[in-house]
């Protein structure tokens, strides 16, 4: 048998042959914590052009790979756009969605008069413009010819157009309801003649696919943000239940979950409050061009970015979401209503960059419907589950094939208090000295094969404010 205090995994006790065995022991070469390289998911819809099937998880490294994957001018694509410009060095996965029998969104711009001067047409589908020159003369019939024409050029585009007598229609060449967020804006420099649209954003997409199909498929895979395009509470509930699901202390895959939003403030309240999820984040934008959509995509893939959990996303930009009017954009007393309604707002930064205020989950009552901050920031969320990976990365190393005796406590509560204080030294937790006997590692009561352990984690906060008083010396 071998010494008590050294144990031998490949050389067995019981040799008689002479001679000088020796081993080699990996188990306590890793002193460090363990990497957190973030990955993203994004479930969205496909078109029939896409050479990747439905619910076919998919990793992702351009526009241009996205595209051919799943469509050009796809839900799926476009997301994937907005994600890889906002962090061109993200790992992407995409699990993309049949449409399901629902309606596709439309809209329709009427042109009217002959034009007597000559200008420009524009006319902006989401955040893509197009542009055609206008003649003196031109009838509404030619340009709305010319105006379809144009748009059939752009395979990007969320549409599909048909000229038809001075009227061009549009159409979402996904089905469903998140086509309704794609805003339609025209302008026309041209004198003598109008452009004028039925609506403001298409309409009439009816009936979204069930993203729970996608997350069955992935369920057993690792995604540290997933982000989704719908913003119905049925499609965010399912999301909501997944994350707890495979975040739990058994399954210990965790996540967090993002859409957008782009409507009115009150919306956006209400929708927060409808999933009231600790790993959930509203991004929040009124006004904006970009879908609500590619607002989410482009919010996951800068927060896949950041890859220290603690570290606040205050001012982070969303490169390529465009900027909403003056007159839309959010001012300091809305952005505290959705701060206190679990609602994350975006802002205008300098030179018209959209970028974060501040990101926090949409918890803020526990179950009794009392107001509770626990879960108020994101970075809380993120921190608990990079500790909980260092604490069982490094059980994991230590004790791979342990025996529990007297021993083993005190062997685990040292290797948990070593973790502690590296994850104190990179400001992650704090004060692990003083909550030092709060760290327990026992026997349990019932099992004879079990070790429990009770593991404070106090989590280092953002420094969100600062409050100074300036004092007036005359």
């Amino acid at each position: 048998m071998a010494s008590p205090d050294i144990s031998f995994y490949t050389i067995p006790s019981s040799i008689r042959k002479p001679g000088k065995y020796f081993e080699f022991n990996t188990r306590l070469a890793v002193n460090t914590l363990p990497a957190n390289l973030q990955n993203m998911l994004i479930i969205g819809q496909r078109l029939a052009a896409g050479s990747v099937p439905a619910l076919t998880p998919t990793q992702v490294f351009s526009g241009a790979q996205a595209a051919d994957f799943f469509g050009a001018g796809s839900l799926a694509h476009l997301m994937c756009l907005a994600a890889i410009t906002a962090n061109p060095y993200l790992q992407l996965t995409v699990c993309a969605l049949d449409d399901a029998a629902g309606a596709q969104a439309s809209e329709t711009l009427t042109l009217a008069a002959n034009a007597s001067s000559s200008g420009v047409l524009t006319l902006w589908v989401g955040n893509q413009s197009v542009q055609i020159a206008v003649n003196i003369g031109d009838t509404p019939a030619t340009v709305a010819t010319e105006l379809a024409a144009a748009l059939g050029q752009i395979s990007s585009l969320p549409v599909t157009a048909v000229a038809a007598a001075g009227v061009v229609t549009l159409t979402a060449k996904n089905k469903g309801t998140v086509a309704n967020q794609i805003g339609i804006v025209s302008t026309i420099t041209a004198g003598g003649m109008t452009a004028t649209l039925a609506n403001p954003t298409l309409t009439g997409g009816t009936i979204d696919p069930d993203p729970s199909t996608a997350m069955a498929k992935v369920f057993a895979q690792q995604y540290d943000v997933i982000c989704i395009p719908y913003n119905d509470q049925a499609s965010l509930t399912a999301l909501r239940t997944y994350l707890d699901n495979v975040s739990g202390p058994l399954e210990q895959r965790p996540g967090v979950g993002v859409y957008g939003y782009t409507g009115a403030l009150a919306g956006a309240t209400t929708l927060a409050g409808e999933i009231n999820g600790g790993r959930m984040l509203e991004a929040y934008l009124r006004g904006t061009k970009s879908p609500g959509y590619e607002v989410a995509a482009a919010f996951a893939s800068v927060m896949a970015f950041e890859e220290d959990p603690a570290m606040p996303l205050n001012t982070l930009a969303l490169t390529g979401i465009a900027a909403p009017t003056v007159d839309q954009r959010l001012s300091r007393t809305e952005q505290e209503n959705c701060l206190y309604n679990g609602v994350t707002p975006l802002e205008v930064g300098p030179g018209e960059v959209v970028q974060i205020v501040r990101a926090i989950t949409t918890y803020t009552l526990n179950p009794a419907g009392v107001a509770d901050i626990s879960l108020l920031d994101v970075t809380t969320i993120r921190t608990l589950d990079y500790v909980r990976k260092a604490c069982r990365e490094r059980v994991e190393l230590r004790f791979p094939r342990a025996k529990l005796s007297t021993k083993t406590p005190p062997r685990v509560h040292d290797e948990l208090y070593d973790v502690l204080l590296k994850l104190e030294e990179l400001e992650i937790v704090e004060n692990v000295e003083a909550n030092k006997d709060g760290l327990l590692v026992e026997r349990d009561l019932q099992d004879p094969n079990r070790l429990d352990a009770k593991i404070p984690c106090d989590v280092v906060n953002g420094l969100h404010v600062f409050a100074g008083r300036i004092d007036l010396i005359l």
